[in-house]
């Protein structure tokens, strides 16, 4: 989601009413260390799965083995993880108002009480390559900035600034989004056969826009321009308004359709399934900051949500 300096007065005001993190932000996660994994991702590279792709049966294999497809690789326990996308995983606003807070991102942070999605596959090494602001069209060059690091795993999660626009009709299109998504996860298969990706669904924006409405200072927040096209006229319930965020709603859907359709033509490639769209945010897990991006416990649910799609064993 899109970090805004013209919060700055509102958020300053909102810090001497509330309570942050508890504990400061901390450093951008360039190479963190974490718990030695226990295994390393192979080394042995991997062309795109096509739907045509495996090889037909012998005669003498047996009718059940010839008709059981084989197994997409994936390592349960990757030795590293990139991250990259936007302000959701630079865990911004999740401990001070106009501040990321990568050790609370639910890729890669170090908090304990996060738990993140490294942490819980025991990776040994992290780097955080995220940007806050981050639309489709930025994610190439994250992942050739995380390429230089060859991790095990790169994790991913975008979109959501490409839906936040000033108004529905400068929305990034499906198209584009498409484009750059299908761009980025080419690259990484092509520079890093044998690394693996993980990539999420965009959480609901009308689901956080509905929690967050019932909050007076949140309200105030988002009149200075936070994602207009869901969070303008937060308590408008006309046509026109709820037209406007079924809109945003049919678009980010749109994208997640995009993220699962690509990722599934790599085998090296896992998709959540809309498992963060369909997760119900409450109040207690989002920033009283902005009362729109994830706080700590917003992160861990989304950290739980992916190491649990990355921990599946192999199908």
């Amino acid at each position: 989601m899109r970090k805004l300096s013209g919060l700055a007065l509102a958020l300053t005001v909102t810090a001497a009413l509330l309570g942050g993190c508890g504990a400061g932000g901390g450093a951008p996660d360039g190479g963190r260390r974490t718990a030695a994994a226990h295994t390393s991702h192979s080394a042995t590279a991997t062309a795109p799965r096509s739907g045509s792709s495996s090889a037909p049966p012998s005669a003498s294999a047996a009718p059940s083995t010839a008709a059981r497809p084989p197994a997409r690789p994936w390592n349960t326990r990757p030795g590293s993880v990139a991250a990259i996308g936007d302000s959701i995983t630079r865990g911004f606003d999740a401990c001070h108002p106009l501040s990321d807070c990568p050790d609370v991102s639910w890729a890669t942070g170090g908090r304990q009480q996060v738990d993140s999605v490294s942490a819980r596959l025991g990776a040994a090494r992290s780097w955080n390559l995220a940007q806050s602001g981050a639309h489709a069209a930025d994610l190439p060059a994250q992942a050739r900035a995380a390429a230089a690091h060859h991790p095990a795993m790169v994790t991913v999660l975008i979109g959501a600034n490409d839906a936040c626009a000033a108004d529905t009709g400068t929305m990034t299109s499906v198209a584009a989004f498409r484009a750059s998504v299908a761009a980025t996860l080419a690259y990484l298969h092509r520079a890093l056969p044998a690394t693996q990706v993980l990539v999420a669904s965009i959480p609901d924006l009308e689901r956080l826009w509905s929690v967050g409405r019932s909050n007076l200072l949140g309200r105030e927040v988002w009149k200075l321009g936070l994602c207009p096209t869901m969070l303008d006229d937060p308590t408008s319930d006309s046509a026109a308004a709820t037209q406007r965020r079924t809109a945003v709603r049919t678009r980010v859907q749109a994208y997640n359709t995009v993220l699962g359709q690509v990722c599934a033509t790599y085998r090296r490639c896992r998709y959540d399934g809309g498992a963060v769209f369909a997760y119900r945010f409450g109040t207690g897990d989002l920033s009283t900051w902005d009362w729109f991006h994830p706080n700590q416990q917003g992160q861990s649910q989304l950290a739980r949500i992916m190491a649990a799609v990355a921990s599946r064993p192999p199908s």
